[in-house]
């Protein structure tokens, strides 16, 4: 049996940071009918001082669940068999959660975040008892998963992050968005009944449009754009090239992408995306409505031609659509370009 999807993905560490604290994982499976998708982003501050392994583990224990998932996806399609599937996709995080805890303490009683010699029992070493709330925090990340068929989208998320879809017609469209953070406060796998702070999207597939393309990515890729109108525009950009090109062309450049969106947001960009196998509308064919989407694209980008981030939009989405970008452009990266330098840019935006 093909495989009914394709996957990418691909992550950077930040900029004057040692390693990334983001994990990643987008693979195949239910013998190709699904696609399972998962990024976290560790917290990564002294008081989150393992947050990278917290960050693998919850990737690593989503995968688990998820493939449990699919597995009862298969098992049939009658009205009772979707509302048993609804009831489990509602179930995940609490599954989630619980298998993250165990990881952790787990490791806690081998190795005690707290810097404390192990208690030596009959059975070996122990670290004396499960882990408190404050050791939980240690290892604290956020969470973005994400299950898809030709007939069901299902994702989860708890704390920022960033889920995308990208229909048929090149439409984008964010979903699980709840609005902006309050400064670096974010919710996180290590708060009290983690679970119960879990959004769930359930949307069946019906209609005679095929499945959407699916990017879950980490907040270190939004950030770097002025507006998230432009993070949307960026998702649509790379579907264009995944039809165009192929998600081979698509897999050997997305680290270089998502290079260019870290030097601006300074943070670990994370992304994983599945796309369907064939997409509708035949690659390199953009259909007839692209011009219309790309005035509109256009407006957008020159609209927000002032915001001191906006050159990481059009850096990024240049990059993707593999127009090419001149020096003039180049040099509204840095506060020394030229008045002449700013006014080839400015024209370039006009008439791009």
């Amino acid at each position: 049996m093909n495989d009914a999807w394709e996957v990418i993905d691909a992550g950077v560490k930040g900029l004057k940071k040692e390693y990334s604290q983001d994990c990643r994982r987008a693979r195949v499976e239910g013998g190709g009918r699904a696609a399972v998708l998962a990024v976290a982003d560790g917290h990564g501050s002294a008081a989150h001082f393992r947050s990278d392994l917290g960050s693998r583990w919850a990737v690593e224990e989503f995968t688990a669940c998820a493939r449990e998932f699919v597995r009862r996806l298969e098992d049939g399609g009658d009205e009772g068999s979707w509302r048993r599937l609804h009831a489990t996709a509602r179930e995940l995080p609490r599954w989630l959660v619980l298998r993250w805890r165990r990881r952790v303490a787990f490791h806690e009683a081998n190795a005690p975040s707290d810097g404390t010699r192990l208690a030596t029992g009959p059975r070996g070493p122990t670290a004396g008892g499960p882990p408190d709330a404050r050791t939980y925090e240690v290892y604290g990340s956020t969470f973005v998963g994400a299950v898809v068929t030709r007939e069901l989208l299902v994702c989860w998320q708890i704390g920022d992050g960033d889920v995308s879809v990208v229909w048929d017609d090149g439409r984008p469209e964010a979903l699980l968005d709840s609005g902006p953070e309050i400064g670096d406060e974010t919710e996180s796998l290590c708060q009290s009944a983690a679970w119960r702070r879990f959004r769930v999207h359930w949307q069946p597939l019906t209609g005679p449009s095929g499945p959407p393309a699916v990017l879950l990515s980490t907040d270190g890729l939004s950030k770097s754009f002025a507006h998230h109108a432009g993070f949307l525009e960026f998702a649509a950009g790379v579907r264009e090239r995944v039809v165009g090109e192929g998600t081979a062309a698509v897999r050997e450049q997305l680290a270089g992408w998502l290079t260019k969106a870290a030097t601006h947001s300074g943070d670990d960009a994370t992304l994983v995306a599945a796309f369907p196998a064939e997409p509708a509308a035949g690659r390199g064919d953009a259909g007839p409505d692209a011009a219309a989407r790309t005035d509109a694209r256009g407006g957008t980008r020159t609209e927000a031609a002032r915001h001191p981030r906006n050159d990481t939009r059009d850096a990024v989405r240049d990059a993707v659509r593999g127009t090419p970008r001149d020096a003039a452009h180049d040099a509204t990266n840095h506060p020394e370009a030229t008045q002449a330098a700013q006014a080839q840019a400015q024209e370039r935006t006009r008439t791009s």
